[in-house]
C-alpha cells in the first residue's frame, strides 16, 4: 500500500525525509512536492486540490494519506470526496474551518517580509500570499461524515491552535484517534520526526 505524504505551506517534501526514514515500509512512501504539481497554473488552493487529484490518479487503491498543515488540508478534502480511495488518513496540525483572522494575520506578516524568505519553498511572495487568501473560506463541517476510513489526527505539544482544532475534530468524528508528538511545534515532521515515525508505524500497521 502507498503512503502519500503532503507537506505544508513553507516547506518541500524533503520536509518528510527524516521521518520517511523511521517507516518500516518506507520504500512504499511518497512526498510530492506539491507547488510542482502544478505544472505553471495559477498558484491557488483550488488548482493545488485538482493537481493534487490528477497525482493520485495512478496510484493502487486504497491508498494511506498524510499531510501537514496545507497539506492536511488537502488530505482531509480528498478523504470527504473520495472515500472509496482512501485506506487511512492521518491529519498533523490540521484545520479543518479555517481561521481567517489567523490567515490574515499570517498574510500581513508576509507582507512585510523579505522576498528571499520564500524562495526555499519555491514560491514567491505573492503566490504565498495569494494561496493563503485562496483559503480563507473553507469549511469542511458539513461533509466530515463522508469519511469512512481510520483517521489519526496528530499535534506537537507546542502547537497549541492546532491542538484546539484536532480536539474539536474528534468530537464531530468520534471514531478518529488523537495523540500529541512531545517536544513539537508546528512542523512535527522536521521537529520529531522519530516519534512521528513510531506513531505512523502504529497506526498504518494496525
Amino acid at each position: 500500500m502507498k503512503y502519500i505524504l503532503l507537506h505544508g505551506l513553507g516547506q518541500t517534501a524533503s520536509s518528510w525525509e527524516k521521518t520517511v526514514n523511521e517507516l518500516q515500509n518506507k520504500a512504499d512512501a511518497v512526498c510530492p512536492d506539491l507547488f510542482s504539481l502544478l505544472q505553471g497554473e495559477e498558484i491557488n488552493y483550488s488548482n493545488l486540490y485538482q493537481a493534487f487529484c490528477r497525482y493520485c490518479e495512478p496510484f493502487p487503491e486504497p491508498f494511506a494519506v498524510c499531510g501537514l498543515s496545507l497539506g492536511g488540508i488537502l488530505a482531509l478534502q480528498y478523504g470527504i470526496e473520495n472515500p472509496q480511495k482512501v485506506n487511512s488518513i492521518v491529519l498533523i496540525g490540521t484545520q479543518y474551518v479555517m481561521p481567517k483572522k489567523l490567515l490574515k494575520f499570517q498574510n500581513m506578516l508576509f507582507r512585510v517580509m523579505p522576498k528571499r524568505t520564500f524562495m526555499s519553498i519555491g514560491l514567491a511572495k505573492n503566490e504565498v500570499i495569494r494561496l493563503s487568501e485562496s483559503m480563507m473560506d473553507l469549511d469542511f463541517r458539513k461533509d466530515l461524515h463522508k469519511i469512512k476510513c481510520p483517521l489519526l489526527l496528530l499535534c506537537g505539544d507546542r502547537d497549541k491552535p492546532n491542538i484546539r482544532a484536532s480536539l474539536n475534530l474528534k468530537k464531530r468524528i468520534p471514531d478518529a484517534d488523537f495523540a500529541v508528538i512531545e517536544k513539537a511545534g508546528h512542523e512535527v515532521n522536521i521537529d520529531a520526526p522519530k516519534s512521528l515515525g513510531a506513531v505512523l508505524n502504529d497506526f498504518f500497521g494496525s
